[in-house]
Protein backbone atom coordinates (compact mmCIF):
# COMPACT_ATOMS: atom_id res chain seq x y z
CA UNK A 1 0.00 0.00 0.00
CA UNK A 2 1.47 3.32 -0.97
CA UNK A 3 -1.21 5.79 -0.04
CA UNK A 4 -2.72 7.50 2.94
CA UNK A 5 -6.48 7.03 3.20
CA UNK A 6 -8.69 9.32 5.25
CA UNK A 7 -12.38 9.11 6.08
CA UNK A 8 -14.20 12.45 6.25
CA UNK A 9 -17.57 12.81 7.94
CA UNK A 10 -20.03 15.57 8.86
CA UNK A 11 -23.52 15.63 10.35
CA UNK A 12 -23.92 19.25 11.51
CA UNK A 13 -24.57 22.44 9.58
CA UNK A 14 -24.04 22.57 5.83
CA UNK A 15 -22.53 19.11 5.48
CA UNK A 16 -21.50 19.42 1.82
CA UNK A 17 -19.78 22.74 2.47
CA UNK A 18 -18.05 21.29 5.55
CA UNK A 19 -16.71 18.42 3.45
CA UNK A 20 -15.52 20.76 0.67
CA UNK A 21 -13.78 23.08 3.12
CA UNK A 22 -12.14 20.06 4.74
CA UNK A 23 -10.78 18.87 1.38
CA UNK A 24 -9.41 22.35 0.67
CA UNK A 25 -7.65 22.48 4.04
CA UNK A 26 -6.22 18.98 3.58
CA UNK A 27 -4.75 20.07 0.24
CA UNK A 28 -3.39 23.28 1.78
CA UNK A 29 -2.06 21.95 5.10
CA UNK A 30 -1.31 18.25 4.60
CA UNK A 31 -0.66 17.17 1.02
CA UNK A 32 -2.05 16.44 -2.41
CA UNK A 33 -5.50 14.89 -2.67
CA UNK A 34 -5.06 12.08 -5.21
CA UNK A 35 -8.54 10.51 -5.30
CA UNK A 36 -11.93 11.08 -3.72
CA UNK A 37 -14.89 8.78 -3.42
CA UNK A 38 -18.38 10.09 -3.99
CA UNK A 39 -20.23 11.52 -1.02
CA UNK A 40 -22.34 8.99 0.86
CA UNK A 41 -25.32 9.64 3.10
CA UNK A 42 -24.97 7.28 6.02
CA UNK A 43 -26.89 6.47 9.15
CA UNK A 44 -25.20 7.42 12.40
CA UNK A 45 -23.07 4.63 13.89
CA UNK A 46 -22.39 4.10 17.59
CA UNK A 47 -24.84 6.76 18.80
CA UNK A 48 -27.74 6.35 16.40
CA UNK A 49 -30.11 9.04 17.75
CA UNK A 50 -28.67 11.88 15.67
CA UNK A 51 -28.81 13.26 12.14
CA UNK A 52 -27.33 11.23 9.29
CA UNK A 53 -23.77 11.81 8.14
CA UNK A 54 -22.13 12.62 4.87
CA UNK A 55 -19.01 10.50 4.48
CA UNK A 56 -16.22 10.36 1.92
CA UNK A 57 -12.88 8.57 1.62
CA UNK A 58 -9.90 10.37 0.15
CA UNK A 59 -6.46 9.18 -0.83
CA UNK A 60 -3.67 11.66 -0.23
CA UNK A 61 0.09 11.90 -0.39
CA UNK A 62 2.07 13.68 2.30
CA UNK A 63 5.58 13.94 3.65
CA UNK A 64 4.23 14.17 7.20
CA UNK A 65 4.76 11.35 9.66
CA UNK A 66 1.62 9.66 10.97
CA UNK A 67 1.76 11.61 14.25
CA UNK A 68 2.35 14.90 12.42
CA UNK A 69 -0.60 14.02 10.17
CA UNK A 70 -2.81 13.44 13.22
CA UNK A 71 -1.80 16.84 14.64
CA UNK A 72 -2.68 18.56 11.34
CA UNK A 73 -6.00 16.69 11.21
CA UNK A 74 -6.91 17.88 14.71
CA UNK A 75 -6.00 21.44 13.71
CA UNK A 76 -8.25 21.24 10.61
CA UNK A 77 -11.13 19.83 12.67
CA UNK A 78 -10.77 22.66 15.19
CA UNK A 79 -10.52 25.26 12.42
CA UNK A 80 -13.81 24.02 10.97
CA UNK A 81 -15.53 24.19 14.36
CA UNK A 82 -15.33 20.68 15.75
CA UNK A 83 -15.93 20.45 19.48
CA UNK A 84 -15.09 17.10 21.06
CA UNK A 85 -17.78 16.30 23.62
CA UNK A 86 -18.58 12.61 23.56
CA UNK A 87 -17.42 9.68 21.46
CA UNK A 88 -19.48 9.14 18.27
CA UNK A 89 -21.66 12.21 18.82
CA UNK A 90 -22.56 14.78 16.20
CA UNK A 91 -19.81 16.88 14.69
CA UNK A 92 -19.17 19.54 12.08
CA UNK A 93 -16.28 17.49 10.70
CA UNK A 94 -14.49 14.29 11.58
CA UNK A 95 -11.32 13.04 9.91
CA UNK A 96 -10.09 9.51 10.57
CA UNK A 97 -6.83 8.01 9.34
CA UNK A 98 -7.78 4.65 7.86
CA UNK A 99 -4.41 3.63 6.45
CA UNK A 100 -1.02 5.32 6.55
CA UNK A 101 0.90 3.63 3.75
CA UNK A 102 1.52 0.06 4.94
CA UNK A 103 2.40 1.05 8.50
CA UNK A 104 0.99 -0.59 11.60
CA UNK A 105 0.92 1.81 14.56
CA UNK A 106 -0.35 1.23 18.09
CA UNK A 107 0.03 4.30 20.28
CA UNK A 108 -2.18 5.73 23.01
CA UNK A 109 -3.76 8.30 20.69
CA UNK A 110 -3.21 6.67 17.28
CA UNK A 111 -4.03 3.24 15.87
CA UNK A 112 -3.32 2.49 12.22
CA UNK A 113 -4.98 0.82 10.41
CA UNK A 114 -8.09 2.28 11.99
CA UNK A 115 -9.32 -0.23 14.55
CA UNK A 116 -12.98 -0.14 13.42
CA UNK A 117 -12.41 0.07 9.65
CA UNK A 118 -13.50 -3.51 8.92
CA UNK A 119 -16.68 -3.19 11.02
CA UNK A 120 -18.18 -0.09 9.36
CA UNK A 121 -20.05 -0.04 6.05
CA UNK A 122 -19.93 3.78 6.03
CA UNK A 123 -16.15 3.43 5.81
CA UNK A 124 -15.83 0.36 3.60
CA UNK A 125 -18.30 1.37 0.87
CA UNK A 126 -16.51 4.63 -0.09
CA UNK A 127 -13.10 3.02 0.53
CA UNK A 128 -13.95 0.23 -1.91
CA UNK A 129 -15.00 2.79 -4.49
CA UNK A 130 -11.42 4.09 -4.74
CA UNK A 131 -9.29 1.24 -3.34
CA UNK A 132 -11.06 -2.15 -3.50
CA UNK A 133 -7.86 -4.13 -4.00
CA UNK A 134 -5.72 -2.51 -1.30
CA UNK A 135 -4.85 -5.07 1.38
CA UNK A 136 -5.41 -4.42 5.07
CA UNK A 137 -1.90 -4.90 6.54
CA UNK A 138 -2.98 -6.84 9.64
CA UNK A 139 -6.07 -8.70 8.43
CA UNK A 140 -4.43 -9.61 5.08
CA UNK A 141 -7.69 -9.11 3.18
CA UNK A 142 -8.59 -6.63 0.48
CA UNK A 143 -11.02 -3.85 1.26
CA UNK A 144 -13.51 -5.55 -1.07
CA UNK A 145 -13.22 -8.76 0.96
CA UNK A 146 -13.72 -6.82 4.19
CA UNK A 147 -16.86 -5.20 2.79
CA UNK A 148 -18.24 -8.55 1.64
CA UNK A 149 -17.73 -9.92 5.17
CA UNK A 150 -18.97 -6.82 7.04
CA UNK A 151 -21.92 -7.53 9.33
CA UNK A 152 -22.86 -3.83 9.69
CA UNK A 153 -26.36 -3.33 8.25
CA UNK A 154 -26.59 0.47 8.53
CA UNK A 155 -27.70 2.18 5.32
CA UNK A 156 -25.04 3.74 3.08
CA UNK A 157 -26.45 5.69 0.12
CA UNK A 158 -24.29 7.15 -2.65
CA UNK A 159 -25.16 10.74 -3.55
CA UNK A 160 -24.90 11.87 -7.16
Amino acid sequence: MNGIYLLLGSNLGNKKRNMQQCLELIAEKIGEVMRCSALYKTAAWGVEDQDCFLNQVVKITSDLSATELLDKIHHIEKTLGRVRKHKWHERVIDIDILYYKDEIIHKKNLTIPHSQLHRRRFTLVPLCEIAPDEVHPTLNKTNAMLLAECADALEVERLE
